[in-house]
């Protein structure tokens, strides 16, 4: 039965592959410098090792919006995300695994009448206006530093190509690094509070916790769903919003890893702290929007030409529905789950 409950996680975890992992790599593979196989190979173990690695921040952080402490309540809310976010992707609408996990949180603190954390919730959605803007400044700044440096040393332009060949596949598996620690909660930390899984000792020195085998578990199903379904929405970032170039589409790979790193290090939170500086919240953030803002910086930096702004408006309207509908469809499910099936979604 425990299986049965996770897999609607894992449906979750195959939707983020499809939609939010392609982001780290759309653009490369839409420019061609790197074949799709290649990215989805990369993906896939870096978004492993950053889940399993780094993934306790961002789940912290999420668990505090809402703490879904029954399997059947964990359940519903990750179905009906995973629903949103396929039915999305299947329309070609790249939007936010994040948005909709946390419509779904929402969801099922308005069907339990439990409480919301709204300073939480303030953080998470701010964080849905503030990283397409950094994205963007970052890419702007690395785009103006980068054409100067290369304006310098007059490399030819065979030598250009492989080196931006090798810097889509490096900053691609940092980016899915650091997109397996932050997202890694929108798949599984709704089902930390409730977790089935026992910590696991193999002698006195090797731990494996409950939560890191729900992280590898989701990490999983993350690069299952990039091998199977992550083309399409590859090709939409990567073409329709602003036609990259190779080398603007190194820029914003490396943009969007910088962004994702930033609200997923505990790290950097740590050494911040020690400097007398405010921590920057442990927050999973979508890199849809980090992607399309690091675009968008890319287009700002050459002139402001050749954006395609109906794209950004549609791509808008996505972001708004996927929590609303997330969590109005996660509301009806919980309570055919508790009336109908009769499997308790909260824990008295």
């Amino acid at each position: 039965m425990i299986w049965f409950y996770l897999l609607s996680g894992l449906f979750l975890g195959w939707s983020l592959g499809a939609n939010d992992a392609a982001n780290i790599f759309g653009t490369a593979v839409s420019t061609r410098m790197v074949k799709f196989k290649a990215a989805a190979l990369t993906s896939s173990i870096f978004v492993i090792l950053g889940a399993t690695i780094g993934g306790a921040g961002t789940t912290d952080t999420l668990t505090q919006l809402g703490a879904i402490n029954a399997l059947g309540g964990s359940f519903t809310v990750a179905l009906a995300s995973a629903i949103t976010v396929t039915w999305m992707t299947k329309v070609k609408m790249p939007v936010s695994t994040t948005q909709a996990i946390v419509g779904g949180i929402l969801g099922w603190n308005w069907f339990t009448g439990l409480p919301t954390n709204y300073t939480t919730l303030t953080q998470i959605v701010s964080t849905w206006f503030f990283s397409p803007l950094i994205a963007a400044i970052f890419a702007i700044i690395l785009f103006k530093i980068s054409v100067r440096f290369f304006a310098k040393i007059h490399l030819h332009l065979l030598k250009i190509d492989m080196i931006t060949r090798i810097g889509l596949l490096t900053v691609g598996a940092f980016g899915a690094y650091s997109l397996g620690a932050n997202n890694i909660a929108n798949v599984m930390g709704i089902f930390v509070s409730a977790n089935p899984f026992k910590d696991l000792n193999f002698g006195s020195t090797i731990n494996i916790g409950g939560a890191e085998q729900l992280f590898f578990l989701g990490a999983l199903a993350i690069s299952a769903g990039i091998y199977t379904y992550s083309r399409k929405v590859m090709l939409t970032v990567g073409n329709e919003l602003y036609k990259l170039t190779p080398y603007s589409a190194l820029i914003v790979v490396l943009s969007v890893s910088l962004v994702l790193f930033m609200f997923a290090s505990q790290k950097l939170s740590a050494i911040l702290i020690t400097l007398g500086l405010p921590p920057i919240p442990l927050v999973p953030i979508s890199s849809t929007q980090a992607v399309i803002g690091a675009v968008i910086g890319i287009g700002i930096a050459k002139g402001g030409k050749g954006i395609r702004y109906r794209v950004i408006g549609k791509i808008a309207v996505g972001w708004i529905a996927t929590p609303v509908a997330t969590a109005l469809l996660c509301f009806l499910m919980l309570f055919f789950v508790q009336n109908v099936f009769e499997i308790p979604v909260v824990s008295p």
